[in-house]
């Protein structure tokens, strides 16, 4: 197992126990703040499998095998997984806002003391498991583990917030309005989420590119006269790769080469495919 396959095992175990757990205390309290919680809980259970699934497949098959069609290797199975996260977050969302509706045309009594037993010990287990992701948020699809399991914590806190609040005043439709503002939270926290991965998803140049700067710093090398074809784009959630085409005056083209290398590796780019193309030099008409 990969050191970093542990936090996706752990996470997955717990969760799962977890939700059975919580569905059935639900069903007992009549919450549907906490069939939401659950249910929410579930499907950071099928996030996680995905995320883990894709980590584990992108190293698999990090450079691609010899001849293979997926030259690329499988790196791109990181960015569909934290896209297809951001989806569940907004399908649960859409779950637990219907249910919420729904019962405030149908309130019903609710056992409190249940619901905020149960809550906080879900909020302890996702918080617990969201600081496991918590440093490695540069990577897209860890930081939508981290997304999902933080925002399950804030659903299991409202849930506990809930439960007080109708233990004090005795009103149960404190249960769904509650319910609706973590579908609030959740939805403004998933949309950083969905519009990265969309990005990434089409090709993009990842959102810490600086590609204004990037091309600047090209064309400011010595002896490069112009800058194009300059294209960046995600392999992964975390491997970044650049092509471009750089005309110069230069001798040294292998010095100009390692220069350029270099711009890019400041820039946060390993993977690079540079074309030098000598103005000295006649056009190629094939070319």
């Amino acid at each position: 197992m990969d050191t970093g396959d542990w936090r996706y095992a752990v996470g997955l175990v717990v969760n799962l126990a977890f939700v059975f757990c919580e569905f059935g205390a639900g069903l007992i309290a009549d919450s549907t703040a906490l069939l939401a919680d659950a249910g929410h809980n579930l499907s950071d259970v099928l996030g996680l499998a995905m995320a883990g699934g894709a980590a584990w497949l992108a190293r698999r098959g990090a450079h691609g095998a010899a001849g293979g069609r997926r030259t690329y290797g499988f790196g791109k199975a990181t960015v569909l997984a934290a896209l297809g996260n951001a989806l569940l977050l907004i399908f649960a969302c859409g779950a637990i806002a219907f249910e919420a509706v729904r019962r405030f045309a149908e309130p019903a009594p609710v056992g409190s003391g249940v619901i905020m037993t149960v809550a906080a010990i879900g909020f302890f287990i996702n918080l617990g498991t969201a600081l496991l992701f918590m440093k490695s948020q540069h990577d897209l699809n860890a930081r939508g583990a981290y997304l999902h399991m933080m925002a399950d914590a804030g659903v299991s806190l409202g849930v506990v917030a809930a439960g007080g609040l109708i233990m004090l005043t005795g009103w149960s439709l404190v249960d769904p309005i509650v319910s609706l503002v973590i579908v609030a939270v959740i939805l403004w926290s998933t949309w950083g989420l969905l519009k990265d991965s969309v990005n990434l998803a089409m090709d993009g140049a990842p959102g810490d590119v600086d590609m204004i700067g990037l091309e600047r710093a090209l064309a400011g090398l010595d002896g490069v006269r112009e800058v194009h074809d300059l294209h960046v784009w995600g392999l992964s959630t975390t491997e970044t790769a650049l092509t471009a085409h750089l005309v110069h005056d230069r001798e040294d083209g292998a010095a100009l080469l390692m220069e350029a290398q270099a711009v890019a590796k400041r820039h946060s780019i390993r993977h690079t495919t540079l074309q030098l193309e000598n103005e000295a030099l006649p056009d190629c008409p094939g070319c």
